[in-house]
């Protein structure tokens, strides 16, 4: 992989459309999480279990042991089309499991070379095979009764459509989206916060599970957060991946441009503004979008929008913001910005996530933290060194000296 670093990146930028600066870093994460896997096998051990503690356990000695858990299939999404094939396929083969793996059909090839790595690297070529099929082989192949464990991330319908139709006994890890929630409170350095802001809600065109997407202001201008956030948004770069310049690059299919516009229609018409953008480039780009104030009913304020907008709340306190940052059925990563220890507590203990990042973006994310949606958001604990304990299954046995 490392040999082949520039051919990777470029064919991430290629199929998927991620800007060229954003599928190195992509690469070198991939990379990073093989590295890991292979040092984790270390780490995927059994342990001791002492007897001794009760009567009952007089004489014994007790120990467990590490197994591979089965047949792994795995379905993964387009926005990180390496990396996330490599947090699904790589934790399998660490843990001694065969695996099965169906890319995102916009985005099969990087999927495929990684496969092929794998391959050329000595693993057997049925320890890990690549698939393109139509969705009723997919389900098939899910809910086959062979498949001890399932992997999948995409989107919340089918993710749990998926599961509950796979075989008894079938262990099932989904990773679904969010609608991110992001706190502002008044004691926030702007020249921080609004950088981190802007990165975070227009990464990859905002096609990012965690991605910036709400963002709630109180004891200080709303409007005046979102025209800072808007200034720097408008100078973003936008066109295709592949050129070195390039901020944002187009959204996976031209219908993905034309249901952002149906959205940022009505959150409009029912009464926000449009401080930035507001409006498709081409029939593959839509513009870096910054609206203030849509009602809290509309789509782009209750459904997770997968596209280059930000959303800007005025809220009258800390309390106010945090119950509409927890309003929704779905919970996964969220952030908060204060210099102001008290609130910082505040909001780290009461918002509804599975991580709240401080002073950070929502979309931040190292390989090997735990990854992991609440509720409608996912099921189960993501990162490389979970994923393989997932993967795996203890045995334990115990020693009578009688």
């Amino acid at each position: 992989m490392k040999g082949r670093t520039d051919e990777l990146a470029l064919l991430i930028a290629s199929e998927g459309g991620k800007p060229l600066i954003d599928a190195r870093v992509e690469v070198e994460r991939a990379i990073d999480g093989v590295e890991t896997c292979a040092a984790d096998i270390a780490n995927n051990a059994g342990y001791e279990i002492p007897m001794d503690l009760t009567p009952a356990g007089d004489g014994k000695m007790a120990f467990t042991i590490k197994e591979p858990i089965g047949p792994v299939v795995a379905i993964s999404a387009f926005n990180h089309p390496l990396n996330l094939i490599v947090h699904q396929v790589a934790p399998a083969v660490a843990a001694g499991n065969p695996v099965i793996v169906k890319p995102a059909d916009d985005t099969p090839l990087s999927c495929k070379i990684f496969i092929n790595i794998l391959h050329q690297a000595g693993l057997a070529q049925e320890w890990a095979q690549f698939i393109c099929c139509n969705v009723e082989a997919a389900q098939k192949l899910v809910t086959d009764e062979r498949v001890a464990f399932f992997s999948f991330i995409g989107s919340a319908a089918v993710g749990w459509k998926l599961r509950s139709l796979v075989a008894p006994g079938t262990r099932v890890a989904l990773e679904h989206g969010g609608v991110a929630p992001v706190i502002v409170c008044p004691s926030a350095k702007k020249e921080l916060f609004i950088p981190s802001l802007v990165k975070g809600g227009f990464y990859h065109s905002g096609q990012v599970c965690v991605s910036v997407q709400r963002v709630f202001s109180f004891g200080s201008s709303a409007r005046g957060l979102a025209e800072n956030i808007a200034d720097h948004a408008s100078k973003l770069i936008v066109g295709n991946a592949i050129d070195a310049e390039t901020q944002c690059g187009p959204l996976i299919r031209n219908r993905e441009v034309d249901r952002v516009e149906e959205w940022v229609k009505e959150a409009v018409d029912a009464g926000a503004e449009v401080i930035c953008g507001g409006k498709r480039l081409s029939a593959s780009c839509y513009a870096p979008t910054v609206l203030l104030n849509p009602p809290e009913t509309c789509r782009v304020s209750t459904q997770e929008i997968f596209g280059p907008l930000i959303s800007v709340y005025d809220k009258k306190s800390l309390n106010d913001a945090i119950a509409q940052a927890n309003s929704l059925p779905f919970a996964f990563q969220a952030s908060v910005f204060s210099n102001d220890y008290t609130e910082i507590m505040d909001a780290v203990n009461r918002i509804d996530g599975s991580a709240i990042m401080v002073n950070e973006h929502s979309a931040f994310r190292v390989d090997w933290m735990p990854f992991a949606g609440r509720k409608r958001s996912g099921l189960g604990v993501g990162g490389i060194s979970h994923t393989l304990e997932e993967m795996s299954q203890s045995k334990m046995a115990v020693f009578s000296s009688r």
